[in-house]
Protein backbone atom coordinates (compact mmCIF):
# COMPACT_ATOMS: atom_id res chain seq x y z
CA UNK A 1 0.00 0.00 0.00
CA UNK A 2 1.34 3.25 -0.99
CA UNK A 3 2.53 5.93 1.77
CA UNK A 4 1.56 9.11 1.69
CA UNK A 5 2.81 12.53 2.98
CA UNK A 6 1.05 15.89 3.12
CA UNK A 7 3.41 18.70 1.07
CA UNK A 8 2.63 22.51 0.60
CA UNK A 9 3.75 24.93 -1.97
CA UNK A 10 4.93 28.00 -1.06
CA UNK A 11 5.84 31.32 -2.25
CA UNK A 12 8.72 33.05 0.04
CA UNK A 13 10.00 36.38 0.18
CA UNK A 14 6.55 38.02 -1.32
CA UNK A 15 3.72 39.51 -0.59
CA UNK A 16 2.14 37.63 -4.02
CA UNK A 17 1.50 34.79 -5.08
CA UNK A 18 4.00 33.23 -7.69
CA UNK A 19 6.62 35.81 -7.06
CA UNK A 20 9.59 35.30 -4.68
CA UNK A 21 10.75 31.88 -4.15
CA UNK A 22 8.67 28.86 -4.62
CA UNK A 23 9.45 26.75 -1.99
CA UNK A 24 8.11 22.84 -1.25
CA UNK A 25 7.45 21.82 2.20
CA UNK A 26 6.77 17.96 2.81
CA UNK A 27 5.79 16.88 6.13
CA UNK A 28 5.87 13.78 8.41
CA UNK A 29 9.12 12.86 7.08
CA UNK A 30 10.88 11.01 9.93
CA UNK A 31 10.74 7.06 7.85
CA UNK A 32 12.56 8.93 4.49
CA UNK A 33 15.98 8.35 4.06
CA UNK A 34 18.40 10.88 2.44
CA UNK A 35 18.23 8.84 -1.09
CA UNK A 36 13.96 9.07 -0.72
CA UNK A 37 13.80 13.02 0.27
CA UNK A 38 16.69 13.57 -2.63
CA UNK A 39 14.55 11.93 -5.02
CA UNK A 40 11.61 14.03 -3.60
CA UNK A 41 13.51 17.32 -4.17
CA UNK A 42 14.77 16.21 -7.54
CA UNK A 43 10.73 15.81 -8.79
CA UNK A 44 9.72 19.18 -7.48
CA UNK A 45 13.36 20.41 -8.64
CA UNK A 46 12.90 23.89 -7.32
CA UNK A 47 15.61 25.69 -5.34
CA UNK A 48 14.95 23.42 -2.21
CA UNK A 49 12.46 21.49 -0.46
CA UNK A 50 12.09 21.03 2.76
CA UNK A 51 11.68 17.91 5.08
CA UNK A 52 10.14 17.86 8.23
CA UNK A 53 10.56 15.61 11.01
CA UNK A 54 9.95 14.96 14.57
CA UNK A 55 12.34 17.71 16.56
CA UNK A 56 15.00 15.55 18.55
CA UNK A 57 14.59 18.02 21.27
CA UNK A 58 10.66 17.80 22.24
CA UNK A 59 10.72 21.85 23.23
CA UNK A 60 11.37 22.33 19.70
CA UNK A 61 8.93 22.20 16.86
CA UNK A 62 10.45 20.71 14.04
CA UNK A 63 13.70 18.91 12.50
CA UNK A 64 14.28 20.49 9.01
CA UNK A 65 16.23 18.86 6.53
CA UNK A 66 16.96 20.83 3.49
CA UNK A 67 17.57 19.64 -0.17
CA UNK A 68 18.18 21.08 -3.40
CA UNK A 69 18.32 18.86 -6.50
CA UNK A 70 21.33 17.73 -6.14
CA UNK A 71 22.62 18.08 -2.04
CA UNK A 72 21.67 18.52 0.98
CA UNK A 73 22.40 22.10 3.02
CA UNK A 74 23.28 22.36 6.47
CA UNK A 75 21.10 25.66 6.28
CA UNK A 76 19.12 27.50 3.45
CA UNK A 77 17.07 30.97 4.10
CA UNK A 78 13.69 30.54 1.71
CA UNK A 79 13.14 26.86 3.31
CA UNK A 80 13.57 27.97 7.03
CA UNK A 81 11.34 31.26 6.54
CA UNK A 82 8.48 29.58 4.61
CA UNK A 83 8.40 25.99 6.99
CA UNK A 84 8.35 28.44 9.99
CA UNK A 85 5.60 30.77 8.44
CA UNK A 86 3.81 27.28 7.60
CA UNK A 87 3.99 26.04 10.86
CA UNK A 88 3.01 28.88 12.65
CA UNK A 89 0.11 28.97 10.40
CA UNK A 90 -1.08 25.38 10.52
CA UNK A 91 -0.37 24.82 14.12
CA UNK A 92 -1.00 28.25 15.66
CA UNK A 93 -3.47 30.28 13.70
CA UNK A 94 -5.66 31.34 16.37
CA UNK A 95 -2.93 32.81 17.92
CA UNK A 96 -0.97 34.30 15.14
CA UNK A 97 -4.09 36.29 14.43
CA UNK A 98 -3.60 38.10 17.54
CA UNK A 99 -0.13 37.82 18.76
CA UNK A 100 3.50 36.35 17.30
CA UNK A 101 4.34 33.01 17.08
CA UNK A 102 7.41 31.52 18.20
CA UNK A 103 8.83 28.47 15.70
CA UNK A 104 11.93 26.47 16.72
CA UNK A 105 13.57 24.24 13.74
CA UNK A 106 16.37 22.12 14.43
CA UNK A 107 18.97 22.36 11.52
CA UNK A 108 22.73 21.24 10.83
CA UNK A 109 23.80 24.86 11.98
CA UNK A 110 21.80 24.50 14.80
CA UNK A 111 17.91 25.26 16.18
CA UNK A 112 16.74 28.19 15.06
CA UNK A 113 14.50 30.44 16.90
CA UNK A 114 11.97 32.01 14.21
CA UNK A 115 9.02 34.54 14.54
CA UNK A 116 6.40 34.70 13.07
CA UNK A 117 3.49 37.46 12.62
CA UNK A 118 0.76 38.65 10.71
CA UNK A 119 0.67 41.93 8.59
CA UNK A 120 -1.96 44.40 7.86
CA UNK A 121 -2.32 42.44 4.67
CA UNK A 122 -2.92 39.35 6.30
CA UNK A 123 0.23 37.75 4.90
CA UNK A 124 2.11 35.82 7.31
CA UNK A 125 5.90 37.17 7.89
CA UNK A 126 8.44 35.35 9.46
CA UNK A 127 12.39 36.15 10.86
CA UNK A 128 15.05 34.03 12.28
CA UNK A 129 18.06 35.40 13.59
CA UNK A 130 21.48 32.99 13.01
CA UNK A 131 23.49 31.16 15.40
CA UNK A 132 26.46 32.97 14.96
CA UNK A 133 27.95 36.03 12.64
CA UNK A 134 29.08 35.11 9.28
CA UNK A 135 32.31 34.18 8.89
CA UNK A 136 35.06 35.80 5.82
CA UNK A 137 36.09 32.69 4.27
CA UNK A 138 39.81 32.60 1.77
CA UNK A 139 40.38 35.00 -0.80
CA UNK A 140 38.29 35.54 -3.57
CA UNK A 141 39.59 35.04 -7.20
CA UNK A 142 41.41 38.34 -8.57
CA UNK A 143 39.31 41.04 -11.06
CA UNK A 144 39.75 40.04 -14.13
CA UNK A 145 39.07 36.26 -13.52
CA UNK A 146 35.98 37.00 -12.18
CA UNK A 147 35.21 39.20 -15.21
CA UNK A 148 36.07 36.43 -17.54
CA UNK A 149 33.89 33.91 -15.49
CA UNK A 150 31.07 35.85 -16.06
CA UNK A 151 31.28 37.54 -18.82
CA UNK A 152 32.19 41.45 -18.09
CA UNK A 153 35.07 43.98 -17.82
CA UNK A 154 37.28 44.08 -14.76
CA UNK A 155 36.37 47.80 -15.06
CA UNK A 156 32.49 46.84 -14.28
CA UNK A 157 33.12 44.63 -10.90
CA UNK A 158 33.57 46.84 -7.39
CA UNK A 159 31.77 50.42 -6.86
CA UNK A 160 32.95 52.22 -3.40
CA UNK A 161 34.65 50.31 -0.80
CA UNK A 162 33.14 47.22 -1.83
CA UNK A 163 35.70 44.55 -3.47
CA UNK A 164 34.73 40.77 -4.38
CA UNK A 165 34.43 38.55 -1.05
CA UNK A 166 33.69 35.08 0.26
CA UNK A 167 31.45 34.78 3.30
CA UNK A 168 29.35 32.23 5.08
CA UNK A 169 26.48 31.95 7.33
CA UNK A 170 26.22 27.94 6.81
CA UNK A 171 26.71 28.38 3.21
CA UNK A 172 29.56 30.13 1.67
CA UNK A 173 28.96 32.26 -0.90
CA UNK A 174 31.21 34.52 -3.19
CA UNK A 175 30.24 38.19 -3.58
CA UNK A 176 30.92 40.19 -6.50
CA UNK A 177 29.98 43.81 -6.21
CA UNK A 178 29.24 45.21 -9.90
CA UNK A 179 29.20 48.82 -11.46
CA UNK A 180 25.12 48.81 -12.03
CA UNK A 181 21.79 47.12 -12.83
CA UNK A 182 22.61 47.19 -16.33
CA UNK A 183 25.86 45.13 -15.84
CA UNK A 184 24.14 42.66 -13.67
CA UNK A 185 21.34 42.46 -15.93
CA UNK A 186 24.32 41.22 -18.83
CA UNK A 187 26.40 38.84 -16.55
CA UNK A 188 26.45 35.60 -17.75
CA UNK A 189 27.92 32.42 -16.66
CA UNK A 190 31.46 31.89 -18.54
CA UNK A 191 33.46 28.95 -18.99
CA UNK A 192 35.54 29.18 -16.15
CA UNK A 193 32.47 30.30 -13.97
CA UNK A 194 33.11 27.21 -11.99
CA UNK A 195 36.89 27.59 -11.65
CA UNK A 196 36.30 30.97 -10.05
CA UNK A 197 33.11 29.72 -7.73
CA UNK A 198 35.30 27.40 -6.37
CA UNK A 199 33.99 25.60 -2.92
CA UNK A 200 31.54 28.24 -2.97
CA UNK A 201 27.53 27.56 -3.73
CA UNK A 202 26.89 30.57 -6.15
CA UNK A 203 27.96 33.87 -6.95
CA UNK A 204 25.89 36.61 -5.03
CA UNK A 205 26.10 39.58 -7.64
CA UNK A 206 24.71 42.62 -6.26
CA UNK A 207 24.96 46.37 -7.24
CA UNK A 208 23.13 49.75 -4.84
CA UNK A 209 21.79 50.43 -8.50
CA UNK A 210 18.17 49.28 -7.29
CA UNK A 211 14.70 48.95 -8.69
CA UNK A 212 13.14 50.50 -5.91
CA UNK A 213 14.58 53.29 -3.99
CA UNK A 214 13.42 51.75 -0.64
CA UNK A 215 15.46 49.04 -1.02
CA UNK A 216 19.51 48.92 -0.46
CA UNK A 217 20.75 46.67 -3.09
CA UNK A 218 19.77 44.62 -6.36
CA UNK A 219 21.22 41.27 -6.83
CA UNK A 220 21.14 37.51 -8.67
CA UNK A 221 22.27 34.80 -7.41
CA UNK A 222 24.00 32.21 -10.26
CA UNK A 223 24.01 28.83 -8.30
CA UNK A 224 26.93 26.17 -8.34
CA UNK A 225 26.72 22.58 -7.60
CA UNK A 226 23.03 22.86 -6.65
CA UNK A 227 21.31 21.32 -9.24
CA UNK A 228 19.88 24.62 -10.08
CA UNK A 229 21.40 27.57 -12.91
CA UNK A 230 19.46 30.77 -10.81
CA UNK A 231 17.49 31.68 -7.73
CA UNK A 232 14.61 34.27 -6.79
CA UNK A 233 15.64 35.08 -3.42
CA UNK A 234 18.23 33.79 -1.55
CA UNK A 235 17.99 34.14 2.15
CA UNK A 236 21.55 32.27 3.05
CA UNK A 237 23.34 34.82 1.15
CA UNK A 238 21.59 37.31 2.44
CA UNK A 239 22.24 36.32 6.00
CA UNK A 240 26.32 36.28 4.95
CA UNK A 241 25.65 39.59 3.27
CA UNK A 242 25.64 40.76 6.74
CA UNK A 243 29.34 40.60 6.79
CA UNK A 244 29.73 42.42 3.88
CA UNK A 245 27.84 45.29 4.50
CA UNK A 246 29.65 45.19 7.77
CA UNK A 247 33.24 44.72 6.42
CA UNK A 248 32.49 47.67 3.80
CA UNK A 249 30.10 49.86 4.66
CA UNK A 250 31.42 49.60 8.48
CA UNK A 251 27.85 50.61 9.92
CA UNK A 252 27.98 52.29 13.60
CA UNK A 253 26.86 50.59 16.55
CA UNK A 254 23.17 50.38 16.92
CA UNK A 255 20.56 48.25 14.88
CA UNK A 256 20.33 48.32 11.03
CA UNK A 257 17.76 47.51 8.79
CA UNK A 258 18.33 47.09 4.80
CA UNK A 259 16.17 45.16 2.31
CA UNK A 260 17.57 43.30 -0.84
CA UNK A 261 15.29 42.57 -4.20
CA UNK A 262 15.94 39.71 -6.18
CA UNK A 263 14.84 37.82 -8.93
CA UNK A 264 13.54 40.77 -11.05
CA UNK A 265 15.52 39.09 -13.80
CA UNK A 266 13.68 35.76 -13.46
CA UNK A 267 10.00 37.39 -13.45
CA UNK A 268 10.22 36.53 -9.56
CA UNK A 269 10.51 39.56 -7.64
CA UNK A 270 11.51 39.14 -4.56
CA UNK A 271 12.32 40.91 -0.75
CA UNK A 272 14.26 40.11 1.87
CA UNK A 273 14.56 41.55 4.84
CA UNK A 274 18.45 41.78 6.58
CA UNK A 275 18.74 43.30 10.01
CA UNK A 276 22.00 43.41 12.32
CA UNK A 277 23.04 44.63 15.37
CA UNK A 278 26.62 46.34 16.01
CA UNK A 279 28.05 46.53 19.23
CA UNK A 280 31.69 47.80 20.13
CA UNK A 281 32.06 47.76 16.10
CA UNK A 282 31.32 44.02 15.78
CA UNK A 283 27.90 41.88 14.37
CA UNK A 284 25.85 41.37 17.76
CA UNK A 285 22.84 40.01 15.45
CA UNK A 286 21.98 39.12 11.73
CA UNK A 287 18.19 38.40 11.16
CA UNK A 288 16.68 37.46 8.10
CA UNK A 289 13.00 38.14 6.99
CA UNK A 290 10.13 37.96 4.61
CA UNK A 291 6.81 37.29 3.50
CA UNK A 292 5.50 33.63 3.04
CA UNK A 293 2.23 33.10 0.87
CA UNK A 294 0.76 29.57 0.14
CA UNK A 295 0.08 28.48 -3.38
CA UNK A 296 -1.13 24.71 -3.01
CA UNK A 297 -0.92 21.58 -1.24
CA UNK A 298 -1.17 17.89 -2.14
CA UNK A 299 0.02 14.55 -1.15
CA UNK A 300 3.22 12.69 -2.57
CA UNK A 301 2.12 8.61 -2.78
CA UNK A 302 5.28 6.86 -2.04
Amino acid sequence: MARKLPYHLLDVFTDRRFCGNPLAVVEGADELTATEMQAIAREFNLSETVFLQSPQDPVNSARARIFTPQKELPFAGHPTIGAAALLAETRAGDILARSDVVIVLEEEIGALRCEALRGRNGVTYAQTALPAAPRKIGESPAREALAAALSLTPGEIGFGAHVPTIYSAGAPFLFVPLQSREALDRARRGPTFADAVGEAIGAFLYTHDTVDFANAIHARMYAHGLGIDEDPATGSAAAAFAGVAHEFERPDDGEHELFIEQGYAMGRPSRITLRMTVENGALAVVAIGGQVVRVGEGALRL
